[in-house]
């Protein structure tokens, strides 16, 4: 029942919305500065691919902010593995273990 009381009120809203036209809606535009990167990846091997890939979503503070870890290879594979499948990062089968390679050896 209350579904069907809802779903009217939303369509009356709609209705009179075609009835009376969109109303006009302004801001103001909002301002920022970003801040300076100051966070570095550490050299090592594949940086250049390291930096091509992660940086476009993340700095190298997403990185040295990590936990310790016992087997670095396997962590850090299933963190390029994450950033793939779940954020959708567009990473080339060619560079995972490359970015795997990296982070195991340098963090």
């Amino acid at each position: 029942m209350q579904r069907t009381v809802l779903l009217a009120i939303a369509l009356a809203a709609g209705l009179g919305w075609l009835a009376t036209g969109p109303t006009s809606v302004t801001a103001a535009p909002v301002n920022y500065k970003i801040p300076d990167e100051v966070a570095a990846f550490k050299p090592g091997p594949n940086l250049e691919v390291v930096q091509g890939n992660c940086t476009a979503c993340h700095s190298a503070d997403y990185v040295n902010t990590q936990p310790p870890m016992k087997d670095k290879k396997a962590f850090w594979q299933a963190e390029v593995t994450k950033m793939i499948k779940a954020y959708g990062a567009p990473i080339d089968d060619a560079d995972v273990g490359k970015i795997v390679d990296y982070l195991a050896a340098t963090y």
